[in-house]
């Protein structure tokens, strides 16, 4: 397995804790890499490193590989006990969606780290009409801190399945649910002034 001299020159910029090399050094690995299935050998046993800030780097780096095992890698990444982590699989996954990554994707809109359960949402909004069963069921079951998160996705995915849903939520106590459900109609081609007499 050969890789560039950017792999050197990453691996030195992480020992030392300097963030701005690294993300030099992880573009330039990205961009000379000749066998992207060569970076994905290298990178995936960082994913069980001890060391959190290791496992963040091979995830941001694997988002960018062009390999058909990196989106069941940052779907492996959701389930890192560390929140940084876990935003860095929820960020790749919108570069590489897998509809195999929906339920745990699902389970983050209600984590406490808002930004990771907003990028759960991104991610979800990547993979499709796929992901519509399971954010119809969250706005339906789920709790309170994930309805917004999902309706969000559910009205960016304009699946006609979520209509009804969408019409439900137009009068919720929540103006942030009302204004996303809007939106989603909207963007549905159902427009308010449509029902008006």
């Amino acid at each position: 397995m050969t890789l560039p001299p950017a792999w050197d020159t990453l691996q030195a910029a992480l020992a030392r804790g300097d963030d701005e090399a690294a993300e030099q050094a992880a573009q330039h690995l990205v961009q000379q890499t000749e066998d992207p299935a060569a970076l994905v050998d290298a990178l995936a046993p960082w994913l069980q490193s001890p060391d959190p800030d290791r496992r963040w780097w091979a995830l941001r780096i694997l988002a960018e590989v062009p390999d058909p095992r990196v989106p069941a890698l940052l779907h492996q990444g959701l389930k890192d006990p560390d929140p940084q982590v876990k935003q860095a699989a929820a960020l790749g996954l919108r570069l590489r969606p897998t509809a195999q990554a929906v339920d745990d994707l699902v389970d983050l809109l209600a984590h406490p780290d808002r930004l990771l359960a907003s990028l759960a949402a991104d991610a979800l909004m990547a993979v499709g009409k796929a992901a519509t069963p399971a954010l119809l069921r969250v706005i339906q079951e789920g709790p309170p801190q994930a309805r917004a998160q999902a309706v969000r996705a559910l009205a960016a995915l304009e699946d006609p399945r979520a209509i009804p849903t969408l019409f439900s939520l137009l009068d919720d106590p929540s103006p942030l649910i009302s204004q996303w459900a809007e939106e989603g109609l909207a963007r549905l081609g159902i427009g308010m002034l449509f029902f008006w007499p």
